[in-house]
């Protein structure tokens, strides 16, 4: 890793890289033969060359990355471009945090350069797929270490950014927004076609044998039919009826339900409207096709209207928060979340009953005003749940615990100590006449309570979660940086309880640091 002062990052397991480099070579030749030999594109060799080959182009790059790192800068080297970025240029050295989507939950780590520009660049290397990977540790400290030896970083620790920091990116967000919305715009732009549909089925009536030949789609006709037999599939893959001599078609697609009630060699009558098999009346059971009514397709635009509040809401916290350093971490945007179910309990039911008159009927009028009051006072309080919270300052003291009166309440030291062995505790009891303990119950009673060495603990700093503080401190929480005779430990609580637990351990808060 090391060379004379400089810091070199190279790929681990190349003999496997190169391994696919070559399967992707030899895919490679596969597709061009199979092309050459056949002269078209759509063919089953062809794709598994061509996926080969593609895996070989990946791995043929993973392979030749690397990167450098000495006292003029960085060098980065890939398969298609070199770059080098002096140590001036570059603000920080940050963590980028990802979680992929596995049945077990993985955890990759990158570095990412902040540049003095405002630009983000990731390297290629070092690259983790475990939060405990020593190997990348001891590359970022060595790399942070020449920064900081010919460089000016701009922060002490760290920085780390997650899903849940403000320096995540909000493009994600805005695009699936704006995604959903045109679905919405789509959805109840079909309303008034389905009104009109809706309205033709209904007002249909059986044909005649005064009906012209060009006006018989419109009206409803009836054919006998006999069912010779019938697919039972599970619900979510439909079931069919399959009729004696094709006649008048070959199968019909039905429910689960009715395939189930039908049996074979019933004799059936067949209802079309619009050349289409509408109802299937038998002896013992009635199965007619759903028309796709107005009320439906305007359920759909509002449930796509507001399906896009969610990412708008997550848009809107990033905005509030752009203030904050980038490893900060931002409220959740549950609140909104919330607030968009409740408009939904009265929002979609007005769609349903209301799809074409929602501005002309006063019932629906009043029903939208009424609704819109409780809309308001839900993201009125959805607004104030996810504002920033700072941290208190000197001079802010807690509540006092009675000296008969134990009080639990939650809070976690981050860090490994005697008190809080492999991190057991998730409370602090305060009062009852007996120091201040962690404990890993809620109470009520102090089992397995450790006292807290108050005398060994000053405080450095209250400061808002980071990304370096990982997930299971909830968004909402403060943490006290604390010095337990030397070594740094952190205390994390919700901020009123924080406030209290400082002032009964007789701690005094510092000024504010965000």
């Amino acid at each position: 890793m090391n060379d004379a002062g400089g810091v070199k990052c190279r790929a681990d397991q190349k003999r496997t890289l190169w391994f696919f480099v070559g399967v992707g070579v030899v895919g490679a030749v596969l597709a061009a033969a199979r092309f050459a030999y056949r002269g078209r594109l759509l063919d089953v060799w062809m794709g598994v060359g061509t996926l080969l080959a593609l895996v070989g182009v990946v791995s043929l790059h993973a392979v030749t990355a690397r990167v450098d790192a000495d006292a003029y800068g960085l060098h980065r080297h890939t398969l298609l471009r070199r770059r080098s970025v002096p140590w001036s240029d570059i603000a920080d050295l940050r963590v980028r945090l990802k979680y992929a989507n596995t049945p077990r939950v993985q955890e990759t780590r990158r570095v990412s350069l902040a540049l003095r520009d405002g630009r983000q660049q990731l390297l290629p290397l070092p690259h983790s797929w475990s939060p405990d990977d020593p190997d990348f540790d001891r590359k970022l400290d060595a790399l942070r270490t020449l920064h900081r030896r010919y460089g000016a970083p701009e922060s002490r620790h760290v920085p780390v950014i997650s899903y849940r920091t403000s320096g995540r990116g909000w493009a994600g967000s805005l695009s699936l927004c704006v995604l959903l919305l045109a679905g919405a715009a789509v959805a109840a732009w079909f309303v008034p076609n389905a009104a009109s549909q809706e309205r033709e089925w209904r007002s249909a009536a059986p044909c005649t044998a005064e009906t012209p030949a060009t006006e018989r789609g419109e009206c409803l006709s009836t054919q006998p039919a006999v069912i010779a037999r019938i697919e039972v599939n599970p619900p979510k893959q439909g079931s069919r009826l399959y009729f004696s001599d094709s006649r008048p078609l070959e199968r019909l697609w039905v429910s689960r339900e009715a395939a189930l009630e039908f049996r074979v060699g019933d004799k059936v009558e067949l209802t079309l409207w619009r050349d289409q098999v509408r109802e299937v009346a038998g002896t013992h059971h009635v199965w007619r096709e759903h028309i796709t009514g107005a009320g439906d397709v305007a359920v759909m635009a509002a449930g796509f209207a507001l399906a896009a509040g969610y990412p708008a809401a997550r848009v809107l916290v990033r905005l509030r928060g752009r203030r904050l350093p980038d490893d900060d971490v931002l409220p959740s945007a549950l609140p909104f979340a919330g607030a968009l179910v409740g408009t939904a309990l009265w929002l979609l039911p007005l769609c349903y009953l209301h799809p074409t008159t929602l501005f002309t009927s006063r019932t629906a009028i009043s029903w939208t005003a009424a609704g819109a009051l409780v809309t308001s006072a839900f993201f009125g309080w959805a607004w104030r749940a996810t504002r920033v919270r700072t941290p208190a300052g000197s001079g802010v003291t807690g509540e006092s615990a009675e000296d008969d009166e134990e009080v639990f309440l939650a809070a976690r030291f981050l860090e490994h100590t005697d008190y809080n062995p492999y991190g057991f505790g998730t409370h602090i009891v305060l009062g009852g006449g007996a120091p201040p303990a962690v404990t890993p119950h809620p109470g009520p009673d102090r089992f397995a309570a450790k006292p807290i060495p108050v005398e060994r603990l000053t405080v450095r700093n209250v400061r808002r979660p980071r990304g370096s503080d990982g997930d299971t401190v909830p968004r909402n929480w403060h943490i006290a940086e604390l010095d337990d005779a030397g070594t740094p430990i952190r205390l994390s609580a919700a901020p009123a309880d924080l406030t209290r637990i400082l002032h009964e351990l007789g701690l005094t808060l510092p000024s504010p640091a965000v």
